[in-house]
């Protein structure tokens, strides 16, 4: 397995795509102020962590831990889910509720190792690696080859009634037999047992001493800030 790209995971300087949108300037500034927006809609407590699993993941409960990991640990680098026989990754998300999903979170890196697609299925429990490349997405992203943020804003008529997330990452940017990835995130309303739509969530154990953190304030391609 080539490991040449993991390093480059602690730089924040632009990929080879042109499209990293990390911000110039200083930043060490104080982000607690970006606590609530982050925050607000947030699909933690609603994503049933037991039965999260990916497939070619080269280390077993990798991607568990990586959509365990709260919004404070979105900059860190470990737990990473890192694919095994080759660049393809596939990881199944499922809730404990009925979700209208607003978007999609996660953090790569400036290296060759980070994804460079991802198809997204709704509600699918026979998506594996065999049928993935067939069936037809219910919508793809071009990602960005940046270690910030990515926000990818769904269409939300598509998602209005979520319950199970399939995410095929089937490409990175360099070719490399090793994709890597180190947060996931889901943005959105839930509805449980007839009740109205929720649409504040706060993550539990959130400090708000937690977050000063560098890396937020990106504006990303769905044009979405934090």
């Amino acid at each position: 397995m080539s490991h040449h790209c993991h390093d480059e995971h602690a730089s924040h300087g632009g990929g080879g795509d042109g499209h990293d949108h990390s911000h110039g300037g200083d930043h060490d500034h104080d982000h607690s102020d970006d606590i609530t927006p982050a925050l607000q809609h947030s699909l933690y407590q609603q994503i049933h962590f037991d039965e999260v699993e990916a497939f070619n993941e080269a280390t077993a409960g990798s991607a568990r831990a990586v959509v365990r990991k709260t919004w404070a640990e979105r900059m860190t680098e470990e737990p990473e889910l890192a694919s095994d026989a080759d660049e393809q990754l596939l990881v199944n998300v499922p809730f404990t509720a009925q979700v209208k999903l607003h978007s999609i979170l996660l953090r790569t890196s400036p290296s060759s190792c980070a994804p460079q697609t991802l198809h997204v299925f709704l509600n699918r429990s026979d998506i594996d690696f065999s049928s993935a490349d067939d069936a037809t997405p219910t919508q793809t992203f071009e990602l960005s080859q940046t270690s910030e943020i990515q926000e990818l804003p769904v269409r939300r008529a598509r998602f209005s009634a979520a319950r199970r997330l399939t995410l095929f990452f089937p490409d990175n940017f360099g070719g490399d037999d090793v994709t890597r990835l180190s947060y996931l995130g889901f943005r959105g309303e839930w509805t449980a047992l007839g009740r109205a739509p929720q649409n504040i969530l706060y993550e539990a154990a959130a400090n708000p001493g937690d977050h000063k953190v560098k890396g937020v304030g990106v504006k990303n391609q769905g044009g979405v800030n934090f």
